[in-house]
Formats: structure tokens, sequence, C-alpha cells
């Protein structure tokens, strides 16, 4: 499996990843909140219509997560898996019950390391889309990459 896996030399500016598509529902957005986010608009349906979200919304977590799993998963097929070194997260629009989501990855900087020749730094945008084209997560990230081994 890591044999068609990519590392920092395989990478270049305007490569682009697009992840497989996972669809969720009330019943993750109340479990995921209950335990991580319990804030009335992912927890309850009727009080969340009230809320500047004018109905059930899942956690920006709960979609952070979703994301990563989506890159896991065949989305960011990165040598030793995807390990963040910092970066930014946005939530232009929320998550709702009944939202296919999908990620679209894109490298815009790779770095190698001066320090460490075993590795380096690519820095990746992944907009997390849902089923109208509507981007409810955008990350910029930047990720610890291997290089490939020499000799």
């Amino acid at each position: 499996m890591q044999a068609d896996r990519l590392h920092l030399d395989d990478l270049h500016v305007g490569q682009r990843f697009v992840s497989a598509t996972h669809t969720i529902d009330k019943t993750q957005i109340r479990t995921f909140a209950a335990q991580f986010d319990p804030q009335l608009f992912h927890t309850d349906e009727e009080a969340a219509k009230s809320t500047l979200f004018k109905g059930l919304a899942a956690s920006g977590w709960h979609t952070a997560a979703i994301t990563m799993r989506l890159n896991v998963e065949g989305g960011l097929p990165l040598a030793g898996g995807i390990i963040g070194a910092g970066g930014e997260i946005n939530w232009p629009a929320p998550t709702r019950p009944g939202d296919t989501l999908h990620v679209e990855s894109e490298v815009i900087e790779v770095t190698p390391s001066r320090s460490k020749p075993d590795r380096g730094i690519a820095v990746i945008v992944s907009r997390t889309i849902n089923q109208r084209g509507e981007i409810v997560q955008t990350l910029t990230a930047k990720l610890v990459v291997p290089r490939r081994a020499t000799g």
C-alpha cells in the first residue's frame, strides 16, 4: 500500500487530488456533538431553528474530522501518513444533515528541509465541498512529508 503513496519528491505546486464522498445525517451530527461540541445548534434540531444557523448544523470540528478521514482514505495519498505541522481552518458555510461531502486538495508549496534531508514541508489547501458545490471548509495545512530514500 505504501508503494503508491507520494513522497515530497513526487509533489509539485498545482498538483490536485480529489477524495471519495461521505454523506452526513442528523444522527452523526448529534452523536459527534454530544461527545465533542455539545452546543444546541449541533444537538437539538428544534432549538437550532432559533440560532444563527436557522437549523441543525454539524460542528466545524466534525467537518474537519470527516475531511481528515476522506483524505486519509485516499484523497491525499502521502507516504508516511498525513502529519500536520500547523495550519489554518475556515468554515465559510455550515455542513447540514444530508450533505454529501468530498475534498479537493491542491499543493501550493513544497519545501525540502535544510536541517532534516529525509523530509520536507508541503503546504496543501483542502477544500471540503458539498453536493451543491458550496465550500463548507477550507484547510490550509503544513504537512511533514518524507523524501525518497537515496542510495
